[in-house]
């Protein structure tokens, strides 16, 4: 999946909300930089964040690794879009564009982790329920765009400015 932005400033938004969910999951530690002006990912990991298939690792360490970067990966998408609807638009994710998102996350639990429709709702509506109370709560917002102003004025972040920055705005 995709997203799209309409300017910079929603791109900027995006990339906040992104990065306030790694903050929330305990895995900002895991991003080497941030980078508005990325072609591709936004969100550069450390090679941590990343599963090894070495031998000497046990299929039970390979599994919960795909299940926590699922689970990061799923709570970073959500967090974009709502940092960009909640706190910069100030109105609601069209119900559209959560279905989609739905799907493109359901497809992955199954793909990827190998859970089943039930479970992939039910952790679908924990992130979902998780990042709603950070993006809709209206005293962490001017700190949100303040730190997606920010981003858009310094370009680039490496992840020790990201978590200097974040303890900072106390995000």
């Amino acid at each position: 999946m995709t997203l799209n932005y309409s300017n910079e400033d929603d791109r900027a938004y995006g990339l906040a909300g992104m990065t306030i969910s790694l903050a929330s999951l305990d895995a900002i530690d895991k991003v080497v930089e941030i980078s508005l002006d990325a072609q591709g990912p936004m969100v550069t990991f450390s090679q941590e964040y990343y599963y090894s298939l070495s031998p000497a690792v046990s299929p039970k360490m390979v599994w919960e690794n795909l299940i926590r970067n699922f689970h990061i990966t799923s709570s970073m998408v959500i967090a974009n879009l709502l940092a960009r609807s909640l706190v910069r638009l100030g109105e609601e994710i069209p119900k559209d564009i959560l279905d989609e998102v739905y799907v493109e996350i359901e497809a992955e639990g199954a793909d990827t982790c190998g859970l089943e429709k039930d479970e992939i709702e039910a952790f679908y509506n924990k992130i979902l329920m998780q990042n709603r109370r950070i993006f809709g709560n209206p005293r962490l917002r001017p700190a949100i765009a303040e730190l997606a102003g920010i981003i858009s004025r310094k370009r680039n972040m490496s992840g020790l400015e990201l978590r200097d920055q974040l303890t900072l705005l106390q995000l």
